[in-house]
C-alpha cells in the first residue's frame, strides 16, 4: 500500500504538519490573510482548522498552495542578492 512518490513535494507531509509549520510561520493572523477562512480567523486551533480542512476539499488545496509556495518552491525576494 506504501507507493513510492518521488515528484510528488507533498509525499510524507501530513495535513496537520502543514498547517502547524504555516501557523508557526505565519501566525493566526498572517494565515488568515493569505487564507481567508473562518477556521484560521475566529478562534482558531490547530484542531478545530484540520477539522474544516479535512472536510474541505478547497480550503485543503488552498494550505497545500499556500505550503508549498512558502517551503517548498519559494520564490526569492527582489531584493535578495542574485550572485
Amino acid at each position: 500500500m506504501s507507493e513510492e512518490q518521488p515528484n510528488n513535494p507533498l509525499h510524507g507531509i501530513t495535513l496537520e504538519m502543514m498547517v502547524t509549520r504555516l501557523q508557526e510561520h505565519y501566525q493566526w493572523e498572517g494565515l488568515a490573510k493569505r487564507i481567508n477562512i473562518n477556521c484560521f480567523k475566529s478562534d482558531p486551533s490547530i484542531k478545530s482548522s484540520l477539522k474544516f480542512l479535512r472536510r474541505t476539499p478547497w480550503a485543503r488545496d488552498k494550505v497545500e498552495t499556500l505550503y508549498l509556495a512558502t517551503f517548498v518552491n519559494p520564490t526569492p525576494s527582489p531584493w535578495e542578492n542574485r550572485n
